[in-house]
């Protein structure tokens, strides 16, 4: 099974190619390949180091808190 993993963007590389996604206090680098419209503040989808999905923002906080309450984060 595939899991794509719920964080918001903190901050965007300057060559705009990848984005620092937080996790719930935990921060790591996605590729902008797939999303390059993704901009700071963007809820998104990440899986296996892509960002797959810009969320609405309500959605996107929805999903952030189940994901924390199934201790996926």
């Amino acid at each position: 099974m595939c899991l794509a993993i719920p964080g918001v963007i903190i901050e965007i590389s300057e060559d705009q190619k990848e984005a620092r996604v937080d996790y719930n206090g935990i921060s790591r680098w996605a590729s902008l390949r797939l999303c390059p419209q993704a901009q700071v503040g963007d809820y998104v989808l990440v899986h296996a180091g892509f960002l797959i999905q810009i969320l609405n923002p309500e959605e996107g906080k929805e999903l952030a808190e189940l994901a924390k309450e199934v201790d996926l984060l």
